[in-house]
């Protein structure tokens, strides 16, 4: 027929159907002869001869790209052009759209091609692009593609177009319909695009005639770049397929009536063709749907201010008259000839004006829910909102629908809107004017489905009166929480707890759920608070802009001004668990987005524990804060508003996860739990992993904690870990957030507060891409078993940096063990990698820089699993090499003496020249350096050494030569510090003071010179301790302080200084003195603790020391009369016969291990094991586990068989052991195992220790009664036999306490000194001299400088007069010239006036009181009242 297509099969088909995307003959005929006119161009660029026919090859190409066009077509340029061809009017003018690649182009031209195509994203790959080879003015290249017949409604066209260089000029795509005058143009380009393949999407929609594209480059003859396109695809353009009747429910769909297809019930009357013959839009009522084509249809525009109207919509055909904003074509016939509505965002609308459209009103029908559909188009950079809104009275807005904000492209989009309401109601759609013209907003194709016109007016319903609530009467006691259920009461710190105590969940009703979505708008018990009256930002909700319609909470940035903020709060949660942790989604996209903080407050006190800032990308993201154990607090999302609108802060499914508090166990703890100290029981694999899931800290006790190597949190310094010095840069310590916004973390991991340090790798200059930062742990043994390594990290950001984790041998070198790139998410992540080599090994982390500063890599809280041994070669490296002629293990003082470690630091020279003293922050001018003195890595700021300065913030010139040459130290005033900022200089750790021991310094705080200065003591039992601190304003001069620091062992002296103010630094110290602190020096009358041990000569030892067969005391008084220690269950020193020695120590062999300990007294193989026992004369017997016979591997275990009770810190266990032989040494371990089973790692050793008996001593702790083990591992070979000797227990371990000596007591007439075991009689206390060791007899004394009265605090009568012994005179006496106190102070500062005979000589007012005034009751003298004392009657 002539109306027909004829298929090469013979077929015949519809013409209609030819070019419809859709290909009906067998070979695809139909589709192949939409190429009109193609144009081949050769590799050589040569035009060919225009071709007379389709061949079969091309045929076959082209059905195989248009079967692509189900659902979408595609051509990348590869095989040919795909039909797209230079059009005949502009072809040859040398300036041409021509195929290619940059393999073919010749040299002359690489120029004007890109250097890759899109597809294969090689050279070898092919595109169209614009060759230019004239200089004439004005040359168009302009390329044409295939026709299509028609398009579905909802076709989309992509391509990839470069568009590069700085004369490039513009780029435009147009679109041509058959039967149409005017072209419409899709898109447009007027600049250069940068060297890169941009993307490109435009709307075709249903297009109902043939139509074709023309792409059109334009040259003024300054074209100086490349122009190309590649890439070209088509997406949903097929017409929907004709199904049978049966095929389509009825009940959700509509069966079209010609067509055949099958299309939603949702897509009926929505103004668009989808079933492609028009049917699914008959029969719709006129006056709910609207296309704008013949004016506003039924609505109106909003003429009341009361209804938010400003200005009006504008009706208009094409673009709008503003570039880059606004369609350039409506959505209903997709061409310049369609009409639509839009707000003009330009003069003289003005940023917030709105505009309102208003529908008819409606009403909804009984049988399906009431729809309503719009299209609308946001594009240009200052789009501010579109909304729509539901009313039920006028005026006035009613209520909120949905809302969007900012550009969404240049693209018509699609929303349905269900509709739900007893009363008529009208829609409004509201659009509001950004704060600049390129915010036109589009709307189009309004339709309501399933809805009826009303006629009528509004009906108005009043609020139905609020009744009081009812009181239910209780029996709850004053302070309990009175429960739903009769009879009921909890306590009030059981409310907001996340348990529901009370059988109908009351307590738990008003309080914050752990799981909200916040669906159906629905809040869970969060509050929106505005905190401050100026803070205009609101929380709302809304529905989502996701498929689905849900809702979530967000910080509208439209309202407020720049920096105001809003809060979203829960009630005060009374109490969380163990493992509590806050989850949550969040949404921040946009330019001028602002922050989002998280927020823990208690009662006024409010802290930062999560923040983010700055556009996230159009996505969402997961936040995260581990809340752990806490009490009585809020927490709060505080979103700050940025600079402008373009940017609201969005939170959605909040969660508090694991947050109920755990109840106390009605069953005893099992073999894989450790059984807290308040009774609570936790998985064994929480131990010592810095959160406190017992709630009483009791497993994050750093006794319990012994057996976990590398222990560390970063608070002071890197602990074991070392930076590596093969990199580009090192990790640093940080409190608080890190330096670059948009990433790190906003406290630490292990106390959740801007104060606690973390490690981390700052991405920002002067790090460059790629450079490398690493830290190295300790060196772990081989004979590590279950061994793994945990840590959190936090790695947030787009700058993508890298972490990587290495495990470094000397043979294998670097084994990756975990490789992380980009943002793992804004919080902190634990992470456990389990760790085994057939060598010793370290753990290097190595933090690598990405493209951008916003990559910051942050670790904290690292341990190693008690399974990780340290390897013996690491305790080898410990010990110094021989220095110059020095035996092994000495150090060589600078006048070439020797000096072994363990003399340093402890105020004792014995080098003669201060060798060994001299690093260890002892006295110092600062003359020649620090002295030993070591800055905290952890701090922001630190103390410099420097010299003085009168321009600068400093002192002008140092305390020792008091000029501005001499040195001191000082707090930095750095470009970033803030007030509290804290700098620690710390000293190394002092063996033992001195009673008489102190302090002196010099210290410089004036105005400028500002800061607070606190000195700090550290010792192992006390913790740190404040003895001193100056702050304020001290005058322009040095000052003097002197500080006691008595009888102390193991101590650290610590200077702390603090900022006072932002920016700000100054305070300074000079000359620091020890005096008098050598613990030899004198008679030692005093000990560091009152449990130490006084030895006969009266040194002191700490009392773990005694009776440990080792003399400790210079006279050995220790090791005599030890029955009581030798006597306690489990100590042995194994001399007895062989099968008694279990009955006799009360030790037991584990009945499950691989083998047994044996009794022995001499070696069993040549080469391993003691030669004899550790006695004094080797003759008696010792343990040992004898490995020739065993594999290696194998364990042992002997056991006490009587428990200890529990303690923490207090029991130690000494004992000698002796590990001798090969390389292949296994390990020795020592475990307390409490009630429950569980073991708890104590101490352990591993490798050769030498052929010699080792000391050791272990503090043993467990929350339970425990016992002892002792477990050796057999090593690789024979030689590696492990022997115990010489156990012993101190009496701590049986009482399960301190043990302390009785008191000295004092009698009367005397006086006990302070820090010294002394009575010195009373009246030697203030007598001038120094009785008492410690010099404490002559402290707190009032002064005794002449003309200085006494205080008056304790006479019992008013005419009385105190003397500095206390003693009560007269008062009578006093200024009567004679001296009745024992210093004569009565006589002190008494007025110079002669009086008559028989009168007295009055002090205030100075006057002469005659006799007859005396005695009569009335005081004339003050201030001691001695014209009435020692009258009749008085005493």
């Amino acid at each position: 027929p002539p109306s027909s297509f004829t298929c090469a099969s013979g077929e015949c088909i519809d013409e209609g159907k030819v070019c419809d995307f859709t290909p009906h003959c067998p070979g695809g005929e139909d589709e192949a002869s939409c190429r009109k006119n193609p144009v081949a161009k050769n590799a050589n660029l040569k035009s060919t001869q225009k071709s007379q026919r389709i061949t079969q090859a091309s045929l076959k190409y082209t059905y195989l790209l248009m079967l692509s066009l189900h659902p979408g077509s595609f051509c990348d340029f590869e095989s040919d052009s795909c039909g797209w061809h230079e059009y005949g009017f502009a072809q040859g003018d040398g300036f041409d759209w021509v195929r290619g690649s940059a393999m073919t182009v010749p040299l002359d031209h690489q120029g004007q091609i890109p250097p890759l195509d899109h597809s294969t994203n090689s050279s070898q790959g092919h595109f169209m692009f614009v060759l230019k080879n004239s200089s004439s003015i004005s040359q168009k290249a302009f390329l044409r593609g295939p026709q299509y017949r028609q398009s579905a409604s909802g076709c989309t066209m992509t391509f990839w177009h470069y568009n590069s260089g700085i004369s490039v000029g513009a780029a435009e795509m147009y679109l041509r319909i058959a039967g149409m005058d005017n072209t419409t143009v899709l898109w447009q380009t007027l600049y250069n695009q940068g060297n890169h393949w941009n993307r490109v999407t435009v709307q075709l929609g249903r297009i109902t005639q043939p139509f074709q594209f023309s792409l059109a480059k334009l040259s003024l003859g300054v074209f100086d770049g490349v122009s190309a396109l590649d890439d070209i695809s088509f997406q949903n353009c097929l017409l929907p397929p004709a199904v049978e009747a049966g095929q389509c429910p009825s009940h959700t769909h509509f069966h079209c009536l010609r067509s055949r297809a099958c299309v939603e019930h949702l897509q009926l009357c929505d103004l668009v063709d989808d079933c492609g013959d028009g049917s699914d839009e008959e029969d719709c009522s006129a006056e709910l749907i609207c296309d704008f084509e013949q004016g506003l249809c039924s609505w109106t525009q909003e003429q009341s201010h009361k209804g938010g109207d400003i200005f009006d919509w504008t009706h208009i055909q094409g673009p709008t008259p503003t570039l880059q904003t606004g369609p350039w074509k409506d959505h209903t016939l997709g061409n310049v000839n369609g009409h639509y509505l839009y707000i003009e965002s330009s003069a003289p609308q003005e940023f917030k004006d709105t505009a309102v459209l208003v529908s008819p009103v409606i009403a909804t029908s009984p049988r399906h829910p009431c729809v309503f559909r719009f299209h609308y188009h946001m594009f240009g950079s200052h789009v501010f909102r579109l909304a729509v809104y539901m009313r039920t009275t006028k005026p006035g807005h009613g209520h909120m629908l949905w809302v969007r904000y900012g550009n969404q492209g240049n693209l018509w989009h699609r929303k349905t809107l269900y509709l739900n309401s007893a009363k008529p109601f009208q829609i409004l759609v509201e659009g509001t004017v950004g704060d600049d013209f390129n915010g036109d907003i589009a709307i189009d194709d309004l339709s309501f489905l399933d809805c009826v016109l009303y006629n009528g007016n509004y009906p108005i319903t009043p609020f139905p009166p609020t009744e009081a609530p009812t009181v239910q009467p209780h029996i709850c006691p004053l302070g309990k929480f009175v429960c739903g259920a009769h009879g009921e009461c909890v306590d009030q710190s059981r409310v907001c707890d996340f348990r529901h105590d009370c059988s109908d969940g009351l307590d738990e009703q008003h309080c914050v759920k752990e799981v909200c979505d916040f669906e159906g708008g629905v809040a869970c018990g969060w509050e929106r608070v505005c905190p401050a009256p100026s803070a205009l930002l609101h929380s709302f909700l809304t529905n989502t802009c996701t498929d689905t319609e849900g809702w979530y909470m967000y910080a509208d940035s439209s309202n407020g001004g720049y920096g105001h903020i809003t809060d979203l709060q829960t009630p005060v949660i009374s109490s969380t668990g163990p493992q509590c942790t806050l989850g949550f989604w969040y949404h921040m996209s946009g330019f001028t987005v602002g922050t989002l903080q998280v927020l823990l407050k208690y009662g006024n006190v409010t802290h930062e524990v999560w923040s983010q800032t700055g556009n996230q990308g159009n996505k969402w993201r997961r936040g995260e804060v581990f809340l752990g154990i806490d009490h009585g607090f809020q927490v709060i999302f505080q979103a700050k508003r940025g600079i402008s609108y373009m940017g609201d802060v969005v939170v959605d499914d909040v969660t508090f996860q694991n947050c109920t508090p755990p109840l106390s166990p009605e069953q005893p703890c099992g073999p894989e739990e450790y059984t807290c100290s308040n009774g609570y029981c936790i998985p064994e694999d929480n131990l010592c992993d810095f959160l406190n899931h017992c709630g009483d800290g009791s497993d994050e006790d750093p006794y319990i904690c012994k057996g976990f190597s590398g222990h560390c949190n970063f608070e002071f310094d890197l602990c074991s870990w070392r930076q590596c010095r093969q990199d580009n840069f090192d990790w640093l310590i940080k409190a608080g957030s890190t330096p670059t916004a948009g990433t790190g973390p906003s406290t630490d991991h292990t106390l959740r507060d801007p104060s606690g340090h973390y490690l981390y790798v700052e991405s920002s200059f002067p790090q460059a891409t790629g450079d490398a930062a690493r830290i190295s742990g300790p060196l772990l043994s081989r004979r590590s078993k279950q061994c793994k390594i945990r840590f959190y990290l936090h790695m947030s950001g787009d700058g993508f940096g890298t972490l990587n984790v290495f495990q470094v041998t000397s043979s294998s070198g670097h084994q990756l063990l975990l490789n992380l790139t980009g943002d793992q998410g804004n919080y902190w992540q634990r992470r456990d990698i389990q760790l085994t080599s057939q060598e010793d090994f370290r753990v290097t982390f190595e933090g690598k820089v990405g493209h951008n500063a916003k990559g910051d890599i942050c670790l904290d809280d690292i341990t190693f699993s008690p399974g990780c041994l340290l390897s013996s070669t690491s305790e080898a490296l410990e010990t110094p090499p021989p220095s110059g002629s020095c035996p092994l293990g000495h150090l060589q003082c600078e006048n070439g003496q020797c000096f072994h470690p363990d003399k340093s630091c402890d105020f004792i020279d014995v080098c003669g020249d201060g060798t060994d003293e001299k690093d260890c922050g002892t006295s110092c001018s600062f003359e020649n350096g620090r002295c030993g003195w070591k800055s905290s890595l952890a701090d922001n700021f630190d103390w410099s050494l420097g010299v003085g300065s009168v321009q600068g913030i400093r002192p002008p010139f140092d305390h020792t030569l008091k000029n501005e040459h001499g040195h001191f130290v000082y707090l930095e005033a750095t470009p970033v510090g803030f007030k509290g900022d804290k700098a620690h200089m710390k000293s190394s750790v002092w063996k033992e003071s001195s009673a008489t021991c102190k302090l002196t310094f010099w210290y410089y705080i004036s105005h400028k010179a500002s800061g607070t200065i606190r000195l700090l003591v550290k010792t192992e039992n006390n913790g740190v301790t404040e003895v001193w601190n100056k702050t304020g304003n001290q005058g322009e001069e040095w000052n003097r302080a002197e500080v006691p620091l008595r009888k102390l062992r193991n101590f650290e002296v610590i200077f702390e200084g603090i900022r006072s103010r932002d920016v700000s630094g100054g305070a300074a110290l000079d000359d620091l003195q020890f005096t008098d602190c050598d613990p030899m020096v004198g008679h030692t009358t005093s000990c560091p603790a009152v449990t130490d041990f006084v030895c006969q000569s009266g040194d002191c030892i700490e009392s773990h020391l005694v009776c440990d067969s080792k003399a400790d005391c210079a006279d050995e008084s220790d090791e005599v009369d030890c029955g009581h220690i030798v006597g306690l269950p489990g100590a042995c020193n194994f001399d007895m016969p062989k099968d008694m020695w279990e009955e006799t120590c009360q030790l037991t062999q584990d009945p499950d291990d691989d083998l047994d300990w044996r009794i022995g007294q001499r070696r069993d193989n040549p080469g391993t094991g003691p030669p004899f026992d550790h006695s004094p004369g080797g003759e008696g017997k010792f343990l040992y586990v004898h490995s020739a016979t065993e594999k290696e591997g194998d364990i042992a275990k002997v056991t006490t068989r009587n428990p200890f009770p529990a303690s923490i810190g207090l029991c130690h266990l000494r004992f000698w052991f002796y590990m001798h032989g090969s390389d292949r040494m296994g390990t020795l371990k020592v475990y307390t195992v409490g009630s429950s089973g569980t073991r708890l790692l104590m101490w352990a050793a591993s490798g050769n220790h030498g052929d010699r008996w080792s000391y050791a001593s272990v503090i043993l702790s467990n929350t339970t009664p425990f016992r002892v083990t002792f477990q050796a591992e057999v090593g690789g070979d024979v030689w590696t036999d492990i022997a115990l000797d010489d156990i012993s227990f101190t009496t701590e371990c049986v009482v399960g306490g301190p043990v302390t000596p009785e008191p000295l007591t004092c009698g009367a007439g005397q006086f006990q000194c302070v820090h010294s075991f002394q009575c010195v009689p009373l009246s030697w206390r203030c007598d001038g001299e120094e009785d008492c060791a410690d010099q404490s007899d002559e402290e707190q004394c009032p002064s005794l400088v002449p003309g200085t009265l006494p205080p008056q605090d304790h006479c019992p009568h008013p005419d009385q007069y105190q003397c500095f012994d206390n003693t009560c005179l007269p008062s009578l006496l006093r200024c009567d010239g004679v001296s009745d106190c024992p210093y004569g102070e009565d006589e002190y500062s008494c007025p110079l006036k002669q009086c008559a005979l028989g009168s007295l000589v009055c002090e205030s007012p100075s006057s002469c009181v005659p006799l007859q005034k005396r005695c009569d009751q009335i005081v004339d003298c003050l201030p001691f009242d001695s014209d009435e004392s020692s009258c009749h009657g008085n005493v």
